[in-house]
């Protein structure tokens, strides 16, 4: 399969992580473009690809079929819309957008389009994830009767300047930039949730984002989840399903597995694999650019994440419970 040609639109520190993985996932950088003069020159120098001076240019350059977007999140519709009006293939880092209604269009104006959308939930491929849905599948648990995840890191212990210390950028302090993450675990776990009641704030308040944040998810299935994320707390990255005939968590980001029957008083550790997940999807970023594959985590896929990261803004926002179709609706 010939190399699919792309341009980096938001080269930080993440468009960068993007670009390391590419050239073994099948993507050649051609070109890249961010605001800053600076970060530009950077990136294109250790790239070894052009400068746009615009994300038009971008768009108009005919050898640049798709775009690797890590740009602030306000700013992932406007960009996937224009580049599906342009033609352009769109890898675009998760969240894909912070409303549901801005979230629509973007994957309408992809579809509308024909090319493909693909956003960046890439933990649900960790190893671990899969024996998770594999185990689930096969009614091995049993009847699913609840689920926790917990995405946390310390990096709020010195908070960011910039767009990522934002409040507009990141609603639910670390749930955006993290517990997206595992809202996505939860709903390819557990399928499509129904309703949600949230918790979050500034309980250390270093910096200006909510530092911790819990949630509590109804899934149609009837099963209930947990998910929680704190970014003042040492490194935390587990997701568990649990069972009535055993349960299973996926610890350590994918690098520890447990298992557990009920009877049993302790949880005992399985062997699993791991996987370079951002390499991973890139690589099947490339192949749905070649017509080879579909985006296992597309537009509309993402759009159910959306929902969850919408409800919880409105559900600590109003205290209350948020039925989750009451989000989908909105335009």
């Amino acid at each position: 399969m010939n190399a699919v040609r792309v341009a980096s639109v938001g080269l930080g520190w993440w468009g960068q992580v993007l670009a390391d993985r590419a050239g073994n996932a099948g993507l050649q950088i051609v070109s890249c473009f961010a605001r800053s003069d600076h970060a530009r020159d950077d990136f294109g120098s250790k790239n070894h690809c052009r400068q746009a001076d615009s994300l038009d240019a971008v768009l108009a350059d005919p050898e640049v079929e798709a775009v690797l977007v890590a740009t602030p999140h306000s700013t992932h519709a406007g960009i996937v819309e224009a580049a599906a009006t342009a033609g352009k293939h769109v890898f675009v880092e998760k969240p894909f957008t912070l409303t549901v209604a801005e979230g629509r269009r973007a994957v309408t104006a992809a579809e509308q389009a024909g090319v493909v959308l693909q956003v960046g939930h890439n933990r649900r491929r960790q190893p671990a994830t899969r024996r998770l849905k594999d185990l689930v599948g096969s009614g091995a648990l049993g009847v699913v009767h609840h689920l926790e995840a917990n995405l946390s890191k310390p990096s709020g212990l010195d908070p960011r300047t910039g767009w990522r210390g934002d409040p507009a950028e990141s609603p639910a302090g670390g749930m955006t930039g993290l517990g997206v993450h595992m809202a996505d675990n939860l709903i390819y776990l557990a399928g499509r949730p129904s309703r949600l009641a949230a918790f979050s704030r500034r309980h250390l308040g270093l910096g200006m984002l909510d530092d911790v944040t819990s949630v509590t998810i109804e899934f149609e299935s009837g099963a209930l989840g947990v998910l929680s994320t704190s970014m003042v707390v040492p490194d935390v990255a587990r997701t568990a399903v649990h069972g009535t005939e055993a349960a299973a968590w996926n610890e350590v980001d994918g690098a520890r597995f447990y298992f557990q029957v009920v009877g049993e008083k302790e949880r005992s550790e399985q062997q699993v694999e791991t996987l370079d997940t951002i390499e991973d999807e890139l690589t099947e970023f490339a192949a749905c650019v070649r017509g080879d594959a579909t985006p296992e985590t597309d537009g509309r896929a993402a759009l159910e994440v959306v929902a969850v990261l919408e409800g919880i803004v409105e559900s600590v926002t109003t205290a209350r419970v948020v039925d989750l179709d009451e989000i989908r609706a909105r335009k």
